[in-house]
């Protein structure tokens, strides 16, 4: 079953947050996960106002996902990130 991983992200360091940036689809891809929505402009259609950042990705398993977030590639991603972004991060299964 597949499953997604969706990122509610407030940058507080631009510069810093785009040297993450580079490094995370390396780390999706080579886990077979794939970006779904890669903060586009968004709209709220219930309840309050959110600026975050929204990302979301798919796996073909919540183990898939797993192993992505805790491989030695998106380690050092989450490290390059550490103080640039305030990171809301949840695994869900699919349908």
């Amino acid at each position: 079953m597949a499953a997604y991983i969706i990122a509610r992200v407030r940058i507080t360091n631009a510069d810093q947050y785009g040297q993450y940036k580079l490094l995370t689809p390396a780390a999706v891809a080579a886990h077979g996960g794939k970006f779904i929505v890669r903060g586009a402009e968004h709209e709220v259609l219930e309840g309050d106002a959110d600026e975050r950042r929204i990302v979301v990705l798919e796996f073909p398993t919540s183990n898939g996902a797993r192993t992505f977030y805790d491989s030695s590639e998106y380690v050092e991603a989450r490290a390059v990130r550490s103080g640039a972004a305030e990171m809301e991060m949840v695994l869900v299964e699919g349908v």
